[in-house]
């Protein structure tokens, strides 16, 4: 008798638990859907080792390869404008990486490395034998391990607001329960779509910061895909990744040959630009360096002028180191 009152809570609250989660997943599955409906595929697909990749191409000439960062998709480039402008000079291949807007993400290890080996492999069936690579962010890791494992492939990088160098990170800290099989994905199946979209407006504007969100992409990129289960997945995945694949890719910079532009936001609170892309240069005797002042992250929707100009140098080292 004595006993009953102590537990009669206990079941009570299972029972609401087990309906919140069940709400959750109902509702994740819904904005899954309605994301997906207001945003369908604006490329084309290809499957390579099994992974079916989404990608899109604009433009004609010299292959140029675009690689997002962490969160984003094919969308961030579109939505910056740098597309439009680079498009008239060079073909443009922009891919979905995996897990990230219609990418397939089969359960593994995604290292740069690994994405790199799936991007040469894409980028052989494209017809592509030779590219300037930029990179963005988390896409800067993927482009130096592209330009590490196939330097006949890639002409030249152009490196933006990328993280090289390992550093104590609370995000890695914050993502590492999300990436666990299992509790991940319950998680990322009830709680987190909805924890996520009240916490996305403040990193958006951290993303840009100090620097206002540009319009366009406040019009135009679907922030309502980033929240989807297998999108917060390989986010949480990647983000748990950045710190221990610095320590082996920071090994092999020096073997980067090839022209290099590195350019960032003088004051990007994302990737410290001393400790990160200054320190890079001055590793790399044959990379220029370009700091915009005031500027934040997203370097190519806050500066997408001087960053078609990177991109544009790099491809005329290229060809004079060619010569």
């Amino acid at each position: 008798m004595t006993d009953r009152p102590r537990t009669s809570w206990l079941i009570p609250a299972l029972l609401g638990s087990a309906a919140a989660l069940g709400a959750s997943a109902l509702y994740a599955v819904y904005q899954n859907r309605e994301a997906e409906r207001r945003t369908p595929p604006i490329g084309d697909f290809i499957t390579v080792d099994g992974v079916r990749l989404h990608y899109v191409e604009r433009g004609q000439g010299e292959a140029l390869v675009l690689i997002h960062g962490n969160g984003t998709m094919i969308q961030d480039f579109l939505s910056s404008g740098i597309v439009d402008d680079l498009a008239q000079r060079f073909r443009v291949i922009l891919i979905d990486r995996p897990g990230y807007g219609y990418s397939d993400r089969p359960r593994g290890v995604w290292t740069p490395r690994a994405h790199a080996t799936l991007f040469q492999k894409a980028l052989q069936q494209l017809g592509v034998t030779q590219a300037v690579v930029l990179g963005h962010s988390w896409g800067a890791l993927v482009a130096v391990a592209l330009a590490l494992q196939a330097p006949h492939l890639v002409r030249s990088l152009v490196l933006a607001s990328g993280y090289y160098y390992p550093t104590l990170r609370a995000d890695v800290v914050l993502a590492f329960p999300s990436a666990i099989p299992i509790l991940g994905d319950l998680l990322r199946h009830t709680v987190s779509p909805a924890v996520g979209r009240a916490l996305l407006p403040a990193m958006i504007k951290g993303m840009f910061a100090p620097a206002a969100i540009p319009e366009r992409f406040d019009r135009e990129f679907p922030t309502d895909m980033m929240l989807r289960p297998l999108q917060l997945r390989a986010s949480a995945e990647d983000a748990a990744m950045m710190t221990p694949v610095t320590v082996e890719l920071q090994r092999h910079y020096r073997d980067l040959k090839l022209p290099v532009a590195i350019i960032v936001g003088g004051d990007d609170q994302i990737a410290d630009v001393g400790r990160q892309s200054q320190r890079l240069h001055d590793e790399l005797p044959n990379s220029t360096f370009v700091e915009v002042p005031g500027m934040g992250h997203m370097i190519h929707h806050l500066a997408p002028e001087q960053v078609v100009e990177a991109v544009e140098l790099a491809s005329k080292q290229s060809r004079a180191a060619a010569a």
